[in-house]
């Protein structure tokens, strides 16, 4: 699978419950996985994962060029710091101050914005252009409100569709543990599709009322793109939502490395 002579970059994007790592050859994603985030894995433990998919996919390792990691999860980050330095020889670039992206911020303090909803924002306006509305379906879902001028406004943050399940399932003693997938019917006939309708139409409902209040206070028409694990669940549902990208956040790290690397195509 590797290409000739070209340069490679590993981007690895973590994430609270899982990271989500991706080769890009050129602009061309080549290969792509994701690996539950432990923290008490050690350096080595995660290079020695990283190998079986790099064997894996029959990825060259010494063709990578570079790396770059987006992550909230700080513990972690300087695990993977630590593995590229040690097993690839690569001084690898990381999402935060100091690396340029381009966006304009208005948050109220520019730092408190998450290193992957920042990646997000790059990703969407180049590919989808402004305005826009990027919901994040992960560990948390994150909204995040981009006006025609390109300027990320800010968002919400709610718990994730699992995170209520899990919830669900702890605090209530004889609820059992279900699937995250849609029933046949809104009205379950039986308790494990009446979890699966409150948890699925419930949060559909969550996220069509938040897009919904800040399309009104955008004052525009934005273009809603979805991403995440559980994207396509709540996407073919909801006609909001215009479009998913499961792989927005490996572009937006593939755009950010090349903007700092001095190669952002014009």
């Amino acid at each position: 699978m590797t290409d000739g002579g070209k340069e490679m970059i590993l981007a690895l994007d973590v994430g609270n419950t899982h990271t989500v790592c991706g080769i890009f050859c050129d602009e061309a994603l080549i290969a792509d996985w994701r690996l539950a985030t432990d923290r008490l894995r050690t350096t080595d433990e995660y290079a020695l994962i990283m190998k079986g998919f790099f064997d894996h996919y029959r990825i060259d390792q010494s063709k990578l060029g570079g790396v770059i990691i987006s992550s909230v999860v700080p513990p972690v980050t300087g695990m993977f710091v630590d593995m590229v330095r040690h097993y690839f020889g690569l001084e690898p670039m990381v999402i935060g101050p100091g690396i340029k992206t381009g966006l304009s911020i208005r948050y109220e303090n520019p730092r408190e914005v998450g290193a992957d909803r920042v990646v997000n924002a790059v990703a969407a306006i180049k590919i989808y252009k402004p305005p826009l509305i990027i919901v994040d379906f992960g560990t948390a879902t994150t909204f995040c409100a981009i006006n025609p001028e390109g300027e990320y406004l800010g968002g919400a943050i709610v718990p994730g569709v699992g995170i209520s399940a899990e919830a669900l399932f702890m605090r209530a003693a004889k609820l059992p543990r279900v699937e995250l997938e849609k029933p046949k019917t809104v009205i379950g006939r039986n308790t494990v599709a009446s979890i699966q309708s409150g948890l699925i139409y419930g949060y559909l409902g969550l996220v069509e009322g938040i897009i919904t209040r800040m399309i009104q206070e955008m004052g525009c028409k934005p273009k809603v793109v979805a991403t995440g694990g559980l994207s396509e669940i709540f996407a073919r549902e909801s006609p909001m939502i215009h479009c998913t990208d499961k792989k927005l956040t490996l572009e937006g790290l593939r755009i950010i490395y090349e903007m700092n690397a001095g190669k952002e195509r014009q």
